[in-house]
């Protein structure tokens, strides 16, 4: 009986020990886990940010490096392609015309800066001529001169007086006179609106087409009847790239689809002047976004290896030409490689510098009355987090947002180094970005039994708040518009543009006397206003162009 007792004393100890030991080995697995995950994501950034890559600027060689590891990375986790063409969605992106850069005016062996004394018309012919001219003397054979002063004096009583027109209709009888080349130019202090519009395809000239700024006149042409030797050599072209989207699939046979996304892009050498940095350099984006890329990749195969997050399927898209206005997440909702059911979206957008000083930011919190419950139910104690309840903002989740799915934005903050060429792999924090992986993992569980998510709007921060600006309409450019004008691919809630009737699909075309060609024109027009002003706006509805008396 002693020896039963002593033995019935012994099992709580036991059965501790056991415990002990169980939960140890418990860890011990979890921290190899944890440790194959950071390896992981550290070797995906870390080729991705990789210099031969050469920052992977949409529609570049280096871009297609980056395509194909993200594609072998899928194929050998077995999870379906869903692309057009294999995992890989190919779109144009048509930028419009640009002025090459072997373009040149001179005058009297004097070369003229482009932009600052002179620009070509983007209907101008691609063409070269020398000549002895005066600016008062127009002859045959010759180029000629035109200020479009009298034109403008004549319409100053006429708010829908299109200079255009005028000049393509001087163009014909300049080149019936045997004019070899056309230079505008205003002498007068009105608004003539007068510039190069890339997105013009309507019409191209017999001859070159030139416009000289007040600079240009003034530095070059100061005595109108002096006789002038000028050479000018204008090449216009239109510059297209293609894109490429990554799409991957895992079909659990469910009614509905998260999607998760990251855009795959950089900034290459700065080509596309939206680098924070001066020089030819490679921009290796490694937090933006080679950090959010590799989580997708990693996320992919964790849900793939999950049991208790199979109510859903899952869409992993790796997206192209963010950096140039979102156009990829905009491409493939435009043209999906799948029909699904969107349950909502999950965008991870330099997820690579996390420190609890600057926090983790939660994005799209007020986009579905769900988010609450499900971020109360699930605990991070490694994170400090901050939620954000707007469902827009300069990521691709905004594309989705705006298409009435519910969306989370995973941001880490911004930094010293963004969009510059010092943004590399080792200044990444790996352990960090695990946490985060496996705290999307959580989430997304967290759904499993939550069913569709119900789509709430939410307010959208406005365009025009900076330094430069004193004034805003409250709208959201859509960047990847290619005709004339700007559209309008969202309003901000009780900003101007809501109240006095904007909406998503309208273009805008001028404000006051300025007239804009695209978002770069939009942005100079509202500097020229300030608190106070009112104006006119001038929209495009549709085929019916509308007035809008507009008060900052």
């Amino acid at each position: 009986m002693k020896k039963i007792g002593l033995l019935l004393a012994l099992v709580p100890f036991l059965v501790f020990a056991q415990s002990k030991k169980a939960l140890k080995k418990m860890w011990a697995e979890q921290q190899k886990v944890n440790a194959l995950l950071t390896a992981q994501l550290q070797k995906h950034v870390q080729f991705l940010a990789d210099d031969k890559l050469e920052g992977r600027r949409t529609g570049t060689a280096g871009e297609l490096l980056a395509v194909k590891y993200i594609v072998n990375e899928y194929a050998q986790a077995a999870i379906l392609p869903k692309g057009t063409n294999g995992y890989v969605q190919p779109f144009e992106i048509n930028e419009g015309k640009i002025v090459d850069d072997k373009s040149f005016l001179k005058v009297n062996n004097q070369t003229l800066t482009i932009n600052q004394h002179f620009f070509p018309l983007a209907f101008s012919a691609s063409s070269q001529t020398k000549a002895q001219v005066a600016l008062a003397l127009n002859e045959r054979n010759k180029p000629w001169f035109k200020d479009v002063k009298d034109w403008l004096d004549d319409n100053q009583q006429n708010p829908h007086y299109d200079i255009e027109s005028d000049i393509k209709k001087y163009i014909d009888r300049v080149i019936q006179k045997g004019a070899t080349a056309l230079f505008l130019y205003n002498s007068s202090n009105q608004t003539d609106n007068i510039q190069f519009n890339k997105n013009d395809s309507t019409f191209t000239a017999g001859i070159p087409i030139i416009y000289l700024t007040k600079s240009g006149i003034a530095e070059y042409f100061k005595d109108a009847a002096a006789t002038q030797h000028i050479e000018l050599s204008i090449a216009i072209h239109e510059r297209k790239r293609t894109g490429h989207n990554v799409v991957a699939y895992i079909d659990n046979q469910a009614e509905n689809t998260i999607i998760i996304g990251a855009h795959l892009d950089h900034l290459g050498y700065g080509e596309d002047k939206n680098a924070l940095d001066a020089g030819m350099l490679i921009h290796n984006g490694a937090d933006d976004n080679a950090s959010g890329t590799a989580a997708v990749i990693e996320l992919a195969k964790l849900l793939k290896q999950s049991t208790t997050a199979k109510n859903n399927n899952y869409l992993f898209i790796h997206f192209s030409g963010e950096e140039l206005g979102l156009l990829g997440s905009k491409y493939w909702l435009q043209h999906p490689t799948i029909a699904i059911k969107p349950n909502y979206m999950i965008n991870l957008d330099m997820v690579g510098r996390y420190d609890s000083a600057k926090k983790l930011t939660i994005g799209g919190f007020g986009t579905s009355p769900v988010w609450q419950t499900v971020f109360e139910n699930t605990i991070n104690k490694n994170l400090v987090i901050k939620f954000d309840s707007s469902g827009s903002g300069p990521s691709d989740h905004a594309s989705f947002y705006r298409a009435n799915i519910p969306v989370l934005f995973f941001f880490t903050g911004s930094h010293a180094d963004y969009h510059k060429a010092s943004d590399d792999w080792d200044k990444i924090n790996y352990e960090a970005q695990r946490e985060i992986v496996q705290y999307i993992v959580k989430l997304i569980e967290t759904t499993n039994t939550k069913g569709k998510l119900t789509f709430t709007k939410t307010a959208e921060p406005s365009m025009g708040r900076s330094t430069r600006f004193t004034v805003s309409l409250g709208v959201i450019p859509d960047y990847g518009f290619t005709g004339t004008g700007v559209k309008i691919d969202g309003v901000s809630a009780g900003k101007m543009a809501e109240k006095i009737g904007l909406n998503a699909g309208d273009i805008l075309l001028q404000l006051g006397d300025y007239k804009f060609a695209d978002v770069n024109n939009y942005m100079q027009a509202l500097s020229k206003f300030k608190k106070g002003d009112t104006t006119k706006l001038t929209i495009k509805r549709g085929n019916e162009v509308l007035d809008f008396e507009v008060s900052f």
